[in-house]
């Protein structure tokens, strides 16, 4: 199975909060629910999460106060905020407390996922995307995979960018397809080259690289698993 795409959903409201979950997993996302802050805080240090929506106001505090915690102690992903009031001063403030973008009660689901895809457009072509592949945490930027126990794995670019365009496409990828993504049209460049990238990573990833369980071959190419 592909690494989960996790959601916090923080919002007191439970049939909205249901509803929301229900659709968001229609749509391949794994979602945390939590109704206040006091849960939030505990969800958000369970792992990373693909994003989050908050709601401003939450029986025991302001949503907005939340955000700011999460982006103090280092959460990067999308954050949304979900609010009742449209005045141009609640939606400054959430921005200035780190979220990315402020929707107004009632909204239509579509445009939340529109909104979200948007945003994580976005944060996957930031230096700040922060991603779970197996057991490790993956780094695009610092070009660094690090394990449970803060071992730090040193890719090179290519490794990197193989990573980086597996985990987003969540599915099996063609070396074709592969290939061209990460080398662009250079005719010098063969399925051998990619091949022995894969070797190398493999080297660097799986516990053992002969029976990989992470970067793994699949009919025509390869996938990332969980």
């Amino acid at each position: 199975m592909p690494s989960a795409k996790r959601v916090l959903l923080v919002d007191d409201d439970d049939m909205l909060r249901t509803s929301l979950a229900e659709q968001l997993t229609a749509e391949g996302y794994e979602p945390v629910q939590a109704a206040n802050i006091t849960q939030g805080r505990e969800r958000a240090r369970d792992g990373l999460y693909e994003f989050m929506v908050l709601d401003v106001s939450l029986p025991d505090g302001d949503g907005r106060k939340l955000c700011r915690e999460l982006r103090d102690a280092g959460t990067t992903c999308p954050i949304l905020m979900l609010t009742a009031s449209a005045s141009d001063e609640d939606t400054i403030e959430g921005l200035q407390s780190g979220a990315n973008d402020y929707i107004t009660k009632p909204f239509r689901f579509g445009v939340l996922i529109a909104r979200v895809h948007a945003h994580l457009r976005s944060h996957e072509a930031s230096e700040e995307a922060v991603y779970t592949i197996g057991p490790y945490t993956f780094r695009p930027s610092a070009k660094m995979l690090v394990d449970g126990a803060g071992k730090k794995i040193r890719l090179t670019e290519k490794e990197t960018n193989i990573l980086k365009f597996l985990h987003r496409s969540r599915e099996t990828v063609s070396r074709e397809t592969l290939l061209h993504e990460v080398w662009g049209y250079n005719p010098a460049v063969t399925t051998h080259t990619l091949e022995t990238h894969i070797y190398r990573l493999r080297q660097k990833i799986e516990t053992n690289p002969t029976e990989a369980q992470i970067l793994v071959t699949e009919a025509g190419g390869y996938r990332l698993m969980s």
